[in-house]
């Protein structure tokens, strides 16, 4: 289960026109120990809050800094309409959650909540998709190393694998890593075959 954030000292910012919902969601935002501002201006870069609300209705697509479903901050969006164009628009903005207008005290922690989720979640994603991408690329220094393994110790490739992993695991290092340095001449391996 994931663990529920405490939001007291964030800050957020409402990209929205002042009514009656942004009054209610600034007066519940404030409840829950949040900074909020509102603004009805494109949203600056260099200064960008802990969270972002923007009113999906009457959005348009300069009012965030960032490529489409690519946001820097975890977003939520203010939607009162049903038309799909517009809930698509702030999907591309990055929203993960929504509150719905009129906006109802109880509906604002747990889009939060969802919004902050989802945001860390894709971060997580992001980071472990790297991970296995960089070790995808280094795939052909496995095999070389693998390669030389079976032909210094004639052995097959499932030994040669096995060895290389084996001895990885006992320096602490990924396979990947003391492949490379097998390949590049940089190391030997010592144990016994």
């Amino acid at each position: 289960m994931a663990k529920t954030p405490n939001f007291t000292g964030w800050r957020v910012v409402i990209l929205a026109e002042d009514d009656t919902n942004t009054e209610k969601l600034r007066r519940q935002l404030a409840l829950l120990g949040i900074s909020s501002s509102l603004q009805w201006l494109p949203l600056a870069e260099e200064h960008l809050p802990d969270l972002v609300i923007v009113d999906a209705d009457r959005g348009w697509d300069e009012l965030l800094p960032w490529a489409r479903r690519k946001p820097a901050r975890p977003v939520a969006a203010l939607l009162g309409s049903e038309a799909p164009g517009r809930i698509a628009w702030a999907i591309d903005c990055g929203a993960t959650s929504f509150i719905p207008k009129p906006v109802s005290a109880s509906t604002i922690y747990p889009a939060l909540v969802l919004a902050v989720s989802a945001y860390e979640q894709r971060l997580e994603d992001e980071a472990r998709i790297a991970r296995l991408e960089e070790r995808l690329k280094l795939r052909p220094i496995v095999f070389a190393a693998v390669n030389r393994l079976k032909t210094e110790r004639q052995i097959d490739d499932e030994q040669a694998y096995v060895l290389l992993r084996t001895c990885a695991m006992r320096r602490r290092i990924p396979l990947e890593q003391l492949a490379a340095l097998l390949v590049g001449g940089l190391e030997t391996l010592c144990e016994a075959g």
